[in-house]
């Protein structure tokens, strides 16, 4: 029999504020954390804002050997897992190390090591032929994404399975749906999963300016993000993190821990359909949304809020509207809907793990935390997606989606344990 899955612990690290409570804080009072590009200069790019966070290794408790040896990226993961396993109250020297795994998911991995690096390599690209003897001798590290995997592993000391799961803008999802998996088939107690990601760099910012994914809004960065607006004209990039300790629902009972949620229901499915392109009629989400909600037992109109993709792209909102009416049918005009992408802007593969702890503090708070900056909403996205003011609700289940390029369409339904229970 499958063993079921629960939330013990968090650490966030999102635009806007350092940690769980800034972060939610920042959900639920509906401010913005999106402002013009500091960490690079962006006057020739299409789009000059983004979702950047103010972050201190040293503050945070990195060594100075740490700092040189981690790119940004491993060290919001490290940084978010230490907070999740402390938030967890778990002794993780009193488990045995191989039964403890570790799941993390990256889009882009180190890739403002890599770009630093080459500029140094290339003298600002003006070498063709690099020199080699200025290699850092942390090349490596940052060349092999499974790298995140290893520095979260040895944080805690786990040696059962260590993986990291790179499918783009699901990856935060699906990191965490294989970390449950290995919970549930019993071959770890304990995982510490999530996902990282700080594409905030020259190169991929010119890589969405170039495919006009990102939003020119460049006046006004704090209202950029406009998910479901008429007015919207893509996503604001950003970075961030979110690392959670999932362990066997007994294992917490027995110990009394806090539980945020179960993870009762997890699926992804792919369209073969276009790298960056989607159907208009949100088949593929709306049947990882079924799967999910089948792996529940739950009926549709059991959802009480939908933590959605909503990335402010025309394409991507029209797809998401037209899947939850597919998935929950006459429930989908009923349940509140919202996106944070609106607040804190889109961190790729990091986002889904952070949408994530904000469904689990939704259901800790019962409160529906809003979409921002949304005041003229799309006819064609005519649901009710919580515009601008949070919302107190009776929260018993989320349901939290995804959707990345390649095709990727990915569901997690989380609930309430006294609600999973029953």
């Amino acid at each position: 029999m499958s063993r079921r899955v629960v939330v013990t612990g968090l650490g966030v690290r999102a635009p806007g504020g350092s940690g769980a409570k800034q972060f939610w804080d920042l959900l639920s009072s509906g401010r913005t954390a999106t402002r013009s590009i500091t960490s690079f200069d962006a006057s020739s790019c299409r789009s000059q804002v983004a979702g950047e966070i103010d972050f201190d290794p040293v503050a945070e408790g990195l060594s100075p050997r740490q700092i040189r040896r981690m790119d940004r990226a491993a060290q919001f993961a490290v940084v978010c897992a230490r907070e999740a396993a402390a938030d967890s109250g778990l002794s993780f020297e009193d488990i045995r190390p191989e039964r403890i795994g570790v799941s993390v998911g990256s889009a882009v991995a180190a890739a403002m090591s890599l770009e630093s690096e080459y500029r140094v390599l290339s003298d600002q690209g003006r070498e063709w032929e690099i020199d080699p003897s200025y290699l850092s001798p942390h090349m490596f590290d940052h060349m092999v994404p499974s790298i995140i995997g290893a520095e979260v592993a040895w944080t805690v000391g786990a040696e059962g399975p260590v993986t990291v799961v790179s499918d783009g803008c699901t990856s935060g999802l699906d990191s965490v749906g294989y970390a449950c998996r290995l919970i549930q088939e019993g071959s770890a107690d304990v995982v510490l999963t999530g996902a990282t990601d700080t594409p905030l760099t020259p190169i991929v910012a010119a890589c969405f300016d170039a495919i006009k994914a990102t939003t020119p809004r460049n006046d006004d960065a704090e209202h950029a993000s406009r998910p479901f607006d008429l007015s919207r004209n893509g996503f604001v990039l950003a970075e961030g993190a979110a690392m959670f300790v999932l362990e066997e629902y007994g294992s917490a009972v027995r110990r009394g821990a806090w539980i945020y949620a179960e993870i009762s229901g997890y699926a992804t499915r792919l369209n073969a359909y276009h790298m960056t392109g989607l159907k208009t009629d949100g088949r593929e989400m709306a049947e990882a949304i079924r799967v999910a909600l089948d792996e529940s037992r739950m009926d549709p109109t059991a959802v009480d809020y939908v933590n959605a993709h909503g990335s402010g792209t025309k394409q991507n909102d029209r797809h998401e509207t037209a899947a939850f009416k597919r998935s929950l049918g006459e429930h989908a005009y009923a349940v509140p809907v919202s996106s944070i992408k609106s607040m804190v802007g889109h961190s790729l593969g990091a986002i889904g793990s952070i949408e994530i702890a904000a469904s689990l503090l939704a259901l800790t708070h019962q409160v529906v935390p809003p979409t921002a900056n949304l005041h003229t909403p799309d006819p064609e996205c005519d649901l009710d997606y919580v515009p601008l003011t949070a919302r107190e609700a009776k929260l018993r289940s989320v349901l939290t989606v995804g959707s990345g390029f390649g095709g990727f369409q990915s569901a997690m339904v989380l609930r309430r344990p006294e609600e999973a229970a029953a």
